[in-house]
């Protein structure tokens, strides 16, 4: 026998709606432990997730991978796996988020009482645009 190879222990692991048995190498704060390559294929990293079209969806990990790389001055790497089937689709493409974004900077530029396109950021304190403001204060001197 390897004196380093590790004894797998059987594992059950829930991804959500069933249950797999799988060979783990242990237990870290409570989650099951596997090396590199020795995950069930339903248990992915976020990046994975990610790769394939979906999010977390807010679920906790499930499992932790935990790896050497082949260079001696390297450290352990641990890496959290997720349910696959607890994970949900990706809201929309970089496009999406893009225009999303863009759309709410261009929000920040209208006034509240003009609804004019002034330029530049409206205070959000008063939500007005210079003009608007100055004519206010004008209106609060001659009053």
């Amino acid at each position: 026998m390897n004196p380093r190879k590790r004894r797998q222990r059987p594992v059950t692991v829930f991804d959500g709606r069933t249950h797999h048995v799988a060979l783990c190498r242990g237990f870290r704060d409570g989650l099951p432990v596997f090396g590199w390559g020795e995950a069930p294929s339903t248990l992915l990293t976020a990046t994975q997730l990610r790769q394939v079209g979906l999010r977390r969806n807010g679920q906790d990990p499930v499992a932790l991978l935990v790896f050497r790389h082949h260079h001696p001055y390297r450290h352990e790497t641990v890496a959290e796996l997720f349910s696959v089937e607890r994970a949900a689709p990706v809201r929309g493409t970089e496009g999406q988020r893009r225009a999303k974004v863009q759309g709410a900077l261009r929000a920040r530029r209208i006034c509240a009482e003009c609804r004019q396109d002034v330029g530049y950021y409206v205070p959000t304190s008063t939500g007005l645009c210079w003009n608007c403001e100055g004519i206010d204060l004008a209106e609060e001197v001659a009053a």
